[in-house]
Formats: structure tokens, C-alpha cells, sequence
């Protein structure tokens, strides 16, 4: 029995497993190592990347290339090996190509949402643990893929989002924040004083042990914003930490609330002033239409 042909086959064989292995391993060498140097230096640009945040970022892009690049260097494998077999691969490879264009249109939504999660890591637009508007719906991350991207929001609802259905990504935790106030007070109020008195309770709470690590920069009036119907409105700025702008905003109201209530400035609310009339006498006066009689004072009514 000739051994020959059995055993250079079987050396083909093995040569092209070994082939095949070796490009998974330089294609998950070269992924890894391009991954890993474009969000280094997007993290040392932009500062806002931990340690883990990095290594979980470059862990789910080159486990998912990786595994693309594996399918496809064991399918080209796979043909060779069955070309060694004297195997026909053209009916197979026909047929994969028609079951290729079948998945294609099948998975269409699949394959937008992995290349829009790819581009999320990559462009670091958020991740687990920020606070996020997509898709119309505020909420923690708390959990992400490259399929989706799950929220909980205030209420406690979790929100699944596909990733190929997120337009605007609006990130409210991205390297900081700011407290954006509207203060309300009477047309007879000091203007002037009123502002100081917000600017000083800006300055009390940076000055203050439990809240100067949550701010950047003290809150303090920007400028005169609005001439309502009722009241002067000022507009209140101030930088804090990421994800703090909601604490500090609430504790900001509190103390302006006292400190105005301190210092006898009003905090307006809508006022009504009604106006009454008293009818005259008389059948051709009663039959009048109410909107036709001009109204008037209740002090210059007649009897």
C-alpha cells in the first residue's frame, strides 16, 4: 500500500490548520495592539477613561474581531482542507455565497447595531455608569454591548436601546457638569442685592466641607434672563462634578429659599386682579349681550 499520497496530504492538512492558527493569533495580535493604541491615546487626549473603563473597551473590540476574523480564516481553512480531499468547492462555495446573502438581508438590524456599538467604544461616547439621553430616554447605563445599550432611569425602569436605532448620544456626566438655575424675584426687588445674596450662598456652599469636593466653581448670577408677568428672572451658572449637578441644584434652592425668606426678598407667584361691575336696571340692558357692556371698576359701581 502506497503511504505517500495519504501522508502529504495529511501534511497539507496540518499545515493549513497551522497557518490558519497562526493568522488567528497575528490577526488578534495586530487587532489588539491597534485597538488598544487609538483608545490610549483618545483617553490621554480627552482624560476622561479609567484603567478599567480601557482594558473593558479594548477587551470587547478585539474579542469581537477576533471572532470575525476566526470565522472567516476557518472557513478559507476549511475549504482548502476539503480542496485537499479532492472535494468540489465550487457548489460550496455557491452555496455559501447564497446563504451569505440571505443572512445578509436577515440580519441587516443585527449588523447596524454591532458596527454602531463598535463605533460608541471607539468614539467613547459613554459607558457603564454615565448618565445619558438616547433614543428620548434619560437614564444610568447600566450595562452596554455592541448590540445594546441598557438605561435605568429615575423611576427605576430599565430601557433596553438597540445601538443602531441612537442618533444623538447626549452624555450629562462627560469631564463635568453645571447646576443651570432660574431664580424668580418681585419687580420692587434690589436686583443688585438679590444677586449678591445668590453669589454669597454660592460661595457658603464651595466654603462648606460637605459639598466643595462636588463643585468646580461656585454658582453665581450670569445675568438678568427674563422680564416675566410676574417677576424678574436671573440666571444661576456654576461648574460642579460629573453627575453632581443635580444634588448641588437642590441644595442651592434650599439655601437661596432661606437666605431670601432671611432677608425679606420675595419669590413671586402669578397674581389675578378681578375686576367686577354691578348691571343697571332695565329690561333693554338685561337682553344686551354680556361681552357688549364695557366692564367696570367695582369702586365706580352705582347703585
Amino acid at each position: 500500500m502506497d503511504l505517500e499520497p495519504w501522508l502529504d496530504t495529511t501534511l497539507k492538512v496540518v499545515g493549513i490548520v497551522v497557518l490558519a492558527l497562526v493568522g488567528v493569533w497575528a490577526v488578534r495580535l495586530a487587532i489588539g495592539t491597534a485597538v488598544r493604541h487609538m483608545l490610549e491615546r483618545r483617553a490621554v487626549q480627552e482624560g476622561q477613561l479609567t484603567a478599567d473603563d480601557l482594558e473593558r473597551r479594548i477587551r470587547t473590540l478585539q474579542r469581537m474581531a477576533v471572532r470575525i476574523a476566526a470565522g472567516v480564516i476557518g472557513l478559507i481553512a476549511l475549504l482548502m482542507i476539503l480542496e485537499e480531499f479532492d472535494v468540489s468547492i465550487g457548489p460550496a462555495i455557491a452555496g455559501l455565497g447564497v446563504v451569505g446573502i440571505a443572512v445578509g438581508f436577515g440580519a441587516q438590524t443585527l449588523i447596524r447595531d454591532w458596527l454602531a456599538g463598535v463605533f460608541i467604544i471607539l468614539e467613547n461616547q459613554y459607558s457603564t455608569g454615565d448618565v445619558v439621553r438616547i433614543s428620548g430616554v434619560d437614564g444610568l447605563v447600566e450595562d452596554f454591548s455592541l448590540r445594546r445599550t441598557t438605561l435605568r432611569d429615575l423611576d427605576g425602569t430599565v430601557h433596553t436601546v438597540p445601538n443602531g436605532s441612537i442618533v444623538v448620544a447626549s452624555n450629562m456626566t462627560r469631564g463635568w457638569a453645571r447646576v443651570n438655575l432660574d431664580i424668580s424675584v418681585a419687580y420692587d426687588t434690589d436686583i443688585d442685592r438679590a444677586s449678591g445674596i445668590i453669589d454669597e450662598v454660592g460661595r457658603s456652599l464651595t466654603s462648606d466641607e460637605r459639598w466643595r469636593e462636588r463643585l468646580i466653581e461656585a454658582p453665581s448670577v450670569q445675568r438678568v434672563n427674563a422680564l416675566g408677568d410676574s417677576a424678574v428672572t436671573l440666571k444661576v451658572l456654576g461648574q460642579v462634578r460629573p453627575a453632581e449637578q443635580w444634588a448641588v441644584a437642590g441644595e442651592l434652592r434650599k439655601r437661596i429659599l432661606a437666605a431670601f425668606a432671611a432677608e425679606g426678598i420675595e419669590i413671586p407667584f402669578p397674581h389675578q386682579v378681578m375686576v367686577t361691575r354691578e348691571r343697571g336696571a332695565g329690561a333693554q340692558q338685561a337682553r344686551e349681550p354680556e361681552a357688549t357692556e364695557p366692564p367696570e371698576p367695582a369702586e365706580r359701581g352705582g347703585g
